[in-house]
């Protein structure tokens, strides 16, 4: 067994271990998925982790409506191959409801309005733990998080109340209107993720991939073109081949120019890339506590 291998494979056990340490700890799980990489990630791990049983805790998609079409049309694919149970709620309800206001302007976007529409959806269903695939590499205020980590029941993270985690003792003790965000890969790397998907040959979105799309080049990073996303009269819109390294609302994820077009290009592009992967998630940029803002707020 290679080393590369044997490292993955104890990755995979430590995930595996956690989430099934979700289903006995906990009464009412459920999968956040977005469609994108790690979530997918995460699907595998659940299949593995309660093999031959179908797992056992539905997934849910907080749709800001704002999705690349390529996103949605696989994971309504993935939900209906594997028989799994989707639950969906939509960012527009949200603001028809008056209790988000849809931004407007130059760097506009829906992404963190998805905050009330999760936290609403926990309360709605009563979940009492939200598996996510947050990972600590992506970014320093993911870099803090615990692998149980406590919310309060207005769905905040309260740095002061989240429990040691000694070797891998997790405990899933809450008290009534608490929940917990349970990040099964966060010891994961971005190249860990890909170099699983492609050992266990997991299909993923083809936006994924080197492909030809219109875009259009904005504050150094490359924007889709797209009814979605704010445009300047003057902003030229080119056809290019790029890829995505990371899925969200098309109005905060921006493209990288590539040609790897197929999984092997793509780790290999990974090895070697000197920029790092939310690096070309636009709303990070906004200020330099962007995502813990959000985390306080109960984002992911």
């Amino acid at each position: 067994m290679s080393q590369d291998t044997s490292h993955i494979n104890a990755l995979e056990n430590e995930a595996i271990y956690i989430l099934r340490e979700v289903a006995a700890q906990f009464e009412r799980p459920v999968l956040l998925f977005s469609g994108g990489k790690d979530s997918i990630t995460l699907v595998r791990l659940a299949q593995k982790a309660f093999w031959p049983a179908k797992i056992p805790f539905p997934l849910m998609h907080i749709d800001t409506g704002h999705n690349f079409p390529e996103t949605i049309e696989f994971r309504d694919r993935l939900v209906e191959e594997l028989g799994l149970e989707l639950i969906v709620r939509n960012v527009q309800d949200s603001i028809d409801q008056g209790k988000v206001k849809e931004e407007s302007g130059r760097y506009s976007s829906r992404n963190s309005l998805q905050t009330t529409t999760l936290l609403d959806a926990i309360e709605e269903f009563k979940f009492d733990a939200c598996i996510g695939g947050a990972r600590r590499d992506e970014e320093k205020a993911r870099a803090k998080e615990r692998i149980f980590s406590v919310r309060d029941d207005f769905g905040q993270w309260d740095e002061r109340n989240q429990r040691p985690e000694l070797f891998d003792m997790l405990n899933g003790q809450i008290e009534l209107g608490q929940n917990v965000r349970v990040f099964p890969i966060s010891n994961w790397t971005e190249l860990d993720v890909w170099s699983y998907i492609k050992e266990e040959e997991i299909e993923i979105p083809s936006i994924y991939f080197a492909h030809k799309r219109k875009v259009f080049l904005r504050d150094g990073l490359i924007w889709s073109h797209s009814d979605y996303v704010y445009q300047e009269e003057d902003e030229e819109v080119l056809e290019r081949m790029v890829r995505f390294r990371t899925v969200g609302d098309m109005s905060c994820t921006a493209a990288v120019f590539s040609n790897a077009t197929d999984i092997e290009s793509v780790v290999e592009e990974i090895r070697d890339s000197s920029i790092s992967e939310r690096g070309a998630r636009i709303d990070d940029k906004r200020s330099e506590a962007a995502m813990e803002k959000r985390k306080q707020q109960g984002y992911f």
